[in-house]
């Protein structure tokens, strides 16, 4: 039975160029042993599993078997799938892309790529970009194999074969969906009291707040209170001020003298140098 996902929540991306047809759709011996190396996957709902982990890119092999190599350039943080809110959202490449998804049984469609349209002057995050917007969009075979870590194999039409292996998301780590947050984080550390790091300098954060139409609701005169630990997924600059949209975790059973919350960063939403 086919199940449709909820449509993507939009994002204000632009429209990518629609990926090209492969030529002639003629398989050749290679491609079909290719696609006999899949693993067999019996009808099941995947929504659940692709949504508890981030997938990393680990193997990308042409239907003869061939490695691929523009998907698999060495240098940087491999091509990463996260399955949410009905969609896909493609991160490590040079611009944010996002396609809708339909899952039946073990077929994926992926709809058309949208994309930012940012200037890439990284040859390796361009040539990311490029092959894995002609490739995402169409239906695909699904098969995951549960393991640590879990692995994901995607046989595209083409004979191609992406291979993902699965990082638990902080949703899955900690348990809940969390609440999201948006944090202005100053400039500069200060000096804080921690019981279990000495000479421990924290970030200064405070809340910020958004009306209904997105715009900042002015409160420059809240305190900045330290933060008694790191923003997972953010590094800090002195004399950059940050604003950034963060997910915070209640943990349970947290050990005495430590934090009772994790923050993970989803997003920097705006950035300043501020002159010292």
């Amino acid at each position: 039975m086919r199940r449709a996902l909820p449509l993507l929540l939009p994002f204000a991306l632009i429209a990518c160029s629609p990926t090209t047809t492969p030529p002639d759709g003629a398989s050749t011996p290679d491609a079909q042993s290719a696609a006999a190396a899949l693993p067999d996957a019996a009808p099941a709902d995947h929504t659940a599993t692709l949504g508890a982990y981030h997938w990393r890119l680990v193997d990308a092999r042409s239907g003869t078997g061939a490695a691929i190599d523009g998907l698999l350039a060495e240098g940087g943080e491999p091509l990463q799938l996260d399955f949410r809110d009905g969609g896909v959202q493609v991160r490590n490449a040079c611009n944010r892309m996002s396609a809708n998804v339909a899952l039946d049984d073990d077929r994926m469609t992926v709809d058309q790529v949208i994309s930012t349209l940012m200037a890439c002057p990284d040859e390796r995050l361009a040539t990311l970009e490029r092959e894995i917007g002609q490739r995402l969009p169409g239906t695909h075979r699904l098969a995951i194999a549960a393991g640590e870590p879990p692995r994901l194999t995607l046989q595209l039409d083409d004979g191609d074969v992406l291979t993902f292996d699965g990082a638990p998301t902080p949703a899955t780590r900690y348990g809940s969906e969390g609440e999201q947050v948006f944090l202005e984080i100053a400039p500069e550390r200060v000096a804080c009291s921690h019981p279990l790091i000495p000479d421990q300098r924290c970030l200064q954060t405070r809340e910020v707040r958004y009306d209904a139409d997105g715009v900042r609701v002015p409160d420059d005169d809240a305190p900045w209170t330290p933060l008694y630990q790191e923003i997972e997924g953010f590094t800090h600059e002195d004399g950059v001020r940050n604003v950034a949209r963060v997910q915070r975790f209640d943990l349970r059973d947290p050990p005495a003298d430590a934090p009772a919350q994790a923050y993970v960063l989803d997003m920097v939403v705006e950035s300043e140098t501020v002159a010292r």
